[in-house]
């Protein structure tokens, strides 16, 4: 299915193709601008409007054979209502509102509105068709279509209408075949179909490289560590896919991992001249050589499965884009899905169709979460590595500053010195007085008991008092038992009651001391009175 999207990423190169809403069809190479609008080339966005295909630049000796051709609209010069399908679905006209009236009575409604405009007037059938007459053209795939979810005659009865809405249920799911009638073959129902029911509306990158970057994008069937490992090999197998042209050199701009094991290759061709000079092959010039037949054989046989180019889309091209829904999309879906783009300078809004692009798409964005999240794990290393080395250099920093703060102490010695014996056998001058009686000032105010000297000193005995503490707290510890402590305190109360009687004891005793001396006293004075 060629329909790809880049999921929502911000990453344009996630976006490969876009689905081919036509069947405009050339065998000319036209440029794929990732969607294309109005170019018909290999898996783009295309089939809105005429195409146009451009030769190589002039001036250039690279010049592919990329023939220019036109094409009609794909969907004629009527405005563009409802899923906008101008004709080609009979020969008759109708008043009413095409699909939205004839197909409201059988379960349509929803897909109503279609504005066929047939060229012919008949009367009896539901679409106003002509009934099909030896000879005639073959019915497109749209009517056949029509006429197999409304009006099948395949049997002839009312069991018809249960076959429309079999018909019907198949055309929702996107599967299967619709009967319609004996006289031709049933009608393919894929999830492409204007009236399946799994679609949806996504947002895409827009491209942002230019043509004269001549950034070319190749699809390979091979992993990334393959392609990788055989990049020089790839490189040579492009040269010689270009005939070889010495003045060719093929340049990888990048490399990228895609989902089903397959691998993406930016590459750019630059052009050198005789003179010197060099530029690079424009975009659509290498994409018209590489898409032709001849050479896209050559590709496949070294493995690349699809090329596209990733061109930004002119304001033109964006318009026509914005302005039309695309094929089987429900213009008011589309008209919500612009309104809800989170961001319209770098998304545009893509059409998806079928569980498998779901799916595509959700495995496109868990390997793109998981590619950021890889840059992310690197950015954090790198943030780890630089925050080391910051600490690192901070503690160089320091070391530095006090190596110069030696440095300088040390030269303040040699000069005092060499000053010393300079201004030897000199008196002193006024200003080295001055200089004196300022330092004298200064030395006092730092030995001051509460300045600067005191503070530190008391400072420093403290540090000192906690050292001895902390050395002190940081011995053994014992536990006591709360038993024994209990004992310890009752036996130091008794120790205490004996020495307070003890203290009591002495004192007593010191007062008969005191008696018996003054005692004494008393009868010598009376034995010397005797005698005298």
């Amino acid at each position: 299915m060629a329909f790809s999207f880049g999921g929502a990423t911000s990453n344009p190169a996630a976006t490969l193709t876009a689905p081919g809403f036509g069947a405009a069809t050339t065998t000319a190479a036209a440029p794929a601008t990732g969607f294309s609008f109005g170019s018909t080339n290999t898996g783009t966005f295309g089939g809105f409007g005429t195409t146009t295909t451009s030769a190589a630049a002039p001036g250039s000796s690279f010049s592919f054979a990329a023939p220019t051709n036109t094409a009609g609209s794909l969907f004629g010069n009527t405005q563009n209502k409802g899923f906008g399908f101008s004709s080609g679905l009979g020969t008759g006209t109708a008043t009413g509102t095409g699909f939205g009236t004839g197909l409201g009575t059988t379960g349509l409604g929803g897909f109503g509105g279609f504005n066929i405009q047939p060229t012919q007037q008949q009367q009896g059938g539901l679409f106003g068709q002509q009934a099909q007459q030896p000879g005639q053209a073959q019915p497109t795939q749209l009517y056949q279509q029509v006429t197999a979810l409304s009006a099948p005659t395949l049997l002839g009865d009312e069991r018809d209408s249960i076959l429309a809405k079999w018909n019907q249920l198949q055309a929702y799911w996107g599967t299967g075949k619709g009967f319609y009638s004996n006289n031709h073959p049933p009608v393919d129902f894929t999830q492409e179909n204007p009236f399946c029911r799994f679609k949806a509306v996504g947002y895409s990158c827009v491209p942002v490289s230019k043509d004269e970057d001549g950034l070319v994008v190749l699809v390979l069937n091979k992993k990334e560590a393959d392609v990788r490992a055989q990049q020089q090999h790839l490189v040579e197998s492009l040269h010689k896919v270009l005939g070889s042209n010495q003045t060719l050199a093929v340049n990888v701009d990048g490399v990228k991992a895609l989902p089903s094991d397959q691998t993406e290759v930016i590459i750019y061709v630059v052009e050198r001249s005789p003179n010197g000079t060099s530029k690079r092959i424009p975009a659509t010039t290498l994409f018209g050589y590489l898409e032709q037949a001849n050479i896209k054989i050559q590709l496949t046989q070294i493995g690349v499965a699809m090329t596209v180019t990733r061109t930004e889309l002119s304001p033109a091209q964006l318009k026509q884009l914005l302005q039309n829904a695309p094929a089987g999309v429900d213009p008011i879906i589309w008209e919500q899905a612009k309104v809800d783009n989170p961001d319209p300078e770098k998304l545009i809004p893509v059409p998806m169709v079928g569980f498998k692009e779901l799916l595509r798409r959700l495995q496109i964005q868990e390997q793109m979460t998981k590619q950021h999240q890889t840059r992310v794990d690197i950015i954090s290393n790198d943030i780890s590595e630089l925050q080391k080395n910051q600490a690192t250099t901070v503690a160089k920093i320091a070391q530095y500053k006090r190596k110069l703060m030696d440095l300088s102490h040390r030269v303040l010695q040699v000069l005092i010195k060499q000053e010393i014996q300079r201004k030897s056998g000199y008196a002193i001058q006024v200003d080295e007085e001055h200089l004196r009686v300022q330092l004298d000032t200064i030395q006092s105010e730092l030995n001051a008991p509460t300045q600067f000297k005191g503070r530190l000193n008391e400072l420093m005995s403290q540090i000192r008092m906690q050292n001895h503490f902390g050395a002190v707290r940081s011995e053994e510890r014992y536990n006591v038992d709360a038993d024994l402590l209990r004992e310890i305190k009752q036996h130091l109360k008794q120790q205490q009651d004996g020495l307070s009687h003890l203290i009591s004891v002495i004192k007593d005793d010191l007062e008969d001391i005191k008696l018996i001396e003054h005692g004494l006293s008393d009868s010598g004075h009376m034995r010397g009175g005797l005698l005298s």
